[in-house]
C-alpha cells in the first residue's frame, strides 16, 4: 500500500459519462436481479416441492444447502479470479451458468437431482455479485457508491417478487416446474447483453491508492481483520442476512400452513410487499445516502444500526399474532427493513477493501452472509419445527416457534453496525485514500 497517497478522488467525468455510468448500474441491477429471483423462487415452491415429494421441514430446509455450499466454496476462487482477470467475462459467463441451470431444475424428477440442479446454480451465482460490486466501484467514486450500490440493491426487490409473485402465479396454473423455466430463460439473454454492450474499466481509476497486482487470499484476510469496522460492517450485514433472509426463507411455506394458502396466494401476497416496500425502500435509502451528510461514513454506519433495531419488533410481531391482516401490516414494515441494508452495506464493503481487494472482499462478506442465512439459518428453524412438532409431518405452530426464537437476532446484528462507526473513518482512509 502507498504511504504518500493524495486526499481527494479521481474526477467521475473524466473516466465515463453520466450515462455510460446509469447504463453499466441498471444492467448490474438487473444481473442481482435474475439472481435473487433464481434463488428465491424455491423458496415460493417450498410447499408443493415438499408435497410432492413428500419431505420433512428439516429436509425442505437442506434443498437450500447445494446452492448456498456452493456459492461459498466457490465465492473465494471466483472473486480470486475476477481480482486478476476480465470482470465482464467472468460476469457473462456466471449469469450464463447459474440461469441455464435454474432452467434445467424444471426438468427434474427426484430430489436428488434437484439438489444437482441447485450446485450447478449455487456455482454460477458465485461469480456474479462480486464482478457486479468491483465494476460499480470503478464507476462511481466512493462518497458516491452508498447511492449506486442502493440502485443495484433494487435488484432484490424485484427478485423476490419475480421469485414469489410470478413464480407462484406460474406454478399454480402450470405446475412448479415450469416456474423454472421462466425464471431461467431471461438471464441466458442478459449474458449476452453485458458481452455485448459493456467494456471491462480500468480497475480502482477513481481511487487514490493505486496497487499494481493484486494481493493474496491471505493479505486480503490480514488486511481486511485489521480493519476493525470492516469486520463489524461485514458481520453486521451477514447477521442481518440471517435474521430478515432467514425468517423469509420458510414465510410461504408458514402462510400454507397457518393461514390455508395455496403457493401463489403466498406468492402473490409476500411478492407485492417485496415490490413496492422493498422498492420503496431502496429509493428512500438511495436518496438518503446520497444527502450530502451522509458522505461521512459514520452517519451510513448509525443510519444501519438504528433501522435495523427499531424493525426488529415487527419481525417478531409477524410472527407472533395470530391475525392474518395485522401480520401483513408487520411485514410491511419488516420486510422492506431487509433490503433497506443491502446497498449501504455493500458500499462500506468497498470503501474499507483497497481496489484490487474489492471482489474479494465482497466474496467474504457474502460467504458470512450466505453460510449465515442460507445454510445456518434454514437449517435451525427447519430442526426446531421439527423438534417442538409432536405428530410429524408438518406443523404451523411449531414453525411459529421456530420463527419466533429466529426474530430477535436482527438486535445483535444492530450492535456490530453501532461499532463499526467507532473505527471507520480512518480504516477507509487507510484503504482507498480519502473519506
Amino acid at each position: 500500500m502507498a504511504d504518500n497517497v493524495p486526499t481527494a478522488p479521481i474526477r467521475v467525468d473524466e473516466v465515463s459519462s453520466l450515462g455510460q455510468r446509469w447504463y453499466v448500474l441498471i444492467i448490474m441491477m438487473l444481473v442481482y436481479t435474475i439472481s435473487i429471483a433464481d434463488r428465491y423462487v424455491l423458496s415460493t415452491l417450498l410447499g408443493p416441492i415438499s408435497e410432492e415429494l413428500q419431505l420433512s421441514d428439516t429436509e425442505t430446509a437442506w434443498l437450500g444447502l447445494p446452492l448456498a455450499l456452493f456459492y461459498v466454496v466457490m465465492g473465494i476462487p471466483l472473486s480470486w479470479l475476477c481480482d486478476r482477470t476480465n470482470r465482464r467475462n467472468l460476469l457473462a459467463a456466471s449469469v450464463a451458468v447459474w440461469s441455464f441451470m435454474t432452467a434445467i431444475t424444471g426438468y427434474t424428477r427426484g430430489y436428488f437431482d434437484l439438489l444437482l440442479a441447485r450446485v450447478g446454480v449455487g456455482i454460477g451465482e458465485a461469480g456474479g455479485t462480486p464482478a457486479c460490486n468491483s465494476i460499480i466501484a470503478d464507476y462511481f467514486p466512493a462518497d458516491r457508491r452508498s447511492m449506486a450500490m442502493t440502485v443495484f440493491a433494487l435488484g432484490a426487490p424485484i427478485g423476490a417478487w419475480l421469485g414469489s409473485d410470478i413464480a407462484g402465479l406460474v406454478s399454480t396454473v402450470h405446475g412448479w416446474r415450469a416456474a423454472f423455466l421462466v425464471l431461467g430463460v431471461p438471464g441466458i439473454i442478459l449474458a449476452l447483453i453485458i458481452m455485448v454492450t459493456i467494456k471491462e474499466p480500468k480497475r480502482g481509476r477513481l481511487d487514490a491508492v493505486q496497487e499494481e497486482k493484486a494481493p493474496k487470499i491471505m493479505e486480503t484476510l490480514k488486511f481486511l481483520w485489521s480493519q476493525k469496522s470492516a469486520v463489524h460492517a461485514m458481520t453486521g450485514s451477514g447477521l442481518s442476512a440471517f435474521w430478515g433472509w432467514g425468517l423469509m426463507w420458510f414465510t410461504p411455506l408458514f402462510l400454507q400452513r397457518t393461514y390455508g394458502m395455496d403457493e401463489g396466494e403466498a406468492g402473490g401476497m409476500l411478492g407485492w410487499i417485496y415490490l413496492i416496500g422493498g422498492i420503496g425502500a431502496s429509493l428512500l435509502t438511495a436518496w438518503v445516502v446520497a444527502r450530502p451528510r451522509y458522505t461521512d461514513p459514520r452517519k451510513i454506519a448509525r443510519l444501519l444500526a438504528v433501522v435495523t433495531a427499531l424493525a426488529t419488533i415487527p419481525s417478531f410481531l409477524a410472527y407472533y399474532t395470530r391475525d392474518l391482516g395485522f401480520a401483513q401490516f408487520m411485514w410491511w414494515l419488516f420486510i422492506p427493513a431487509i433490503y433497506f441494508y443491502i446497498g449501504p452495506a455493500f458500499a462500506l464493503c468497498q470503501n474499507l477493501a483497497a481496489p484490487r481487494m474489492r471482489s474479494m472482499a465482497v466474496a467474504i462478506s457474502l460467504l458470512v452472509a450466505n453460510v449465515l442465512n442460507l445454510i445456518i439459518a434454514p437449517a435451525i428453524v427447519g430442526g426446531l419445527s421439527d423438534f417442538f412438532d409432536a405428530t410429524g409431518g408438518g406443523n404451523a405452530d411449531s414453525l411459529r416457534l421456530a420463527q419466533l426464537i429466529l426474530a430477535p437476532t436482527g438486535l445483535w446484528a444492530a450492535w456490530h453496525y453501532w461499532r463499526a462507526e467507532k473505527y471507520i473513518i480512518e480504516d477507509q482512509k487507510r484503504a482507498i485514500g480519502y473519506v
